[in-house]
């Protein structure tokens, strides 16, 4: 868990206290139940396994890591959706109350077309493509992931930016009836990101709706989200309800509650460590568990096609 500190240096409350006390209070209850839920959610994977894809992609193999996949039941079970709760086992838990369907997405601002799509016209915008992307946390873990998509510029194409559109912003939803993590002190609620609009523009830059050839998992942003491998894992805007394309650079919710930790960036970086501690090295989940040897971090995540949109910038400040 991130634990946010204030300006003047004295530590905000611990998860017992950010978190709502209904939740917390009923959190050793649940615990039991994830044992038993990860087992029923590598269940349901290799039933699906077995009779066929549900979300159909063409694999792209110009954008799959070779790394082993992690397991399905790690990449469900073991998630950072703060709509949900602080703990990593929390999203699974309680994310079975979030209503993907119906679901619309606006796309406004600086552009000629703006435009409001349900899932289904998102879905049948672009030819959707499996790409197998490494992700990587702040906190210094990381998931090899078989996501489901296409490449963000397919919406940049359609609506046609502006000149005066220079950065695109994310605004997820924030639903307290379905999120029980909302109103938590722990962030500013709606969670948006953003992006500069040639970095959005970029192929890597993925609109997703799916995972392991199936749609996305509550828990791990459904039904659409964003998926940047280059950037830390926060950049990739989960449940995602709006796209602005804007003339200013848009202000975020981590870069809002803890500016001196999370830049508006958030590029995988090796060499620029977090205030609370090194981002030299990462440790692979799924892999012979907290004792194995961690692995070294790579610059933008190991994903160096994107270097040339950081020509000339200075990226210990612009971290």
């Amino acid at each position: 868990m991130l634990i946010k500190r204030s300006p003047n240096g004295i530590d905000l409350p611990f998860s017992s206290e950010i978190t709502p006390r209904e939740m917390y209070e009923s959190r050793r209850n649940f615990m039991k139940q994830v044992a038993v839920g990860a087992a029923a959610l590598g269940g349901m994977h290799e039933a699906f396994a077995q009779n066929g894809p549900k979300l159909a992609a063409t694999l792209n193999p110009a954008f799959s890591a070779m790394d082993k996949h992690t397991a399905y039941k790690d990449a469900t079970t073991y998630n950072n959706y703060y709509e949900f709760g602080t703990d990593k086992s929390e999203p699974a838990i309680y994310a079975g109350s979030l209503k993907t369907r119906p679901w619309t997405v606006s796309i406004e601002g600086e552009v000629k077309k703006p435009m409001t799509l349900d899932l289904d016209a998102l879905l049948k915008l672009a030819p959707l493509e499996e790409r197998v992307y490494r992700l990587r946390c702040v906190e210094g873990w990381s998931m090899v992931i078989p996501w489901i998509g296409y490449s963000f510029s397919e919406i940049i194409k359609k609506v046609e930016p502006t000149g005066n559109a220079k950065y695109v912003e994310f605004v997820t939803l924030a639903d307290k009836k379905q999120m029980p993590g909302v109103g938590s002190r722990v962030l500013q609620w709606p969670y948006t990101e953003g992006l500069r609009i040639d970095e959005a523009n970029h192929p890597l830059a993925l609109l997703t709706f799916g995972m392991y050839g199936d749609v996305l998992p509550n828990q791990n942003g459904a039904p659409v989200r964003m998926v940047l491998p280059w950037k830390y894992g926060f950049k990739s805007a989960k449940s995602i309800v709006k796209i602005r394309f804007v003339k200013d650079q848009p202000r975020t919710s981590w870069n809002l509650s803890a500016p001196n930790e999370y830049g508006f960036y958030s590029n995988v970086n090796p060499d620029v460590d977090h205030p609370r501690w090194s981002q030299a090295s990462e440790r692979r989940i799924g892999e012979d568990g907290f004792l194995a040897r961690k692995r070294k971090t790579l610059m933008f995540n190991g994903y160096a096609d994107v270097a040339p949109l950081y020509a000339g910038m200075d990226l210990k400040k612009f971290y």
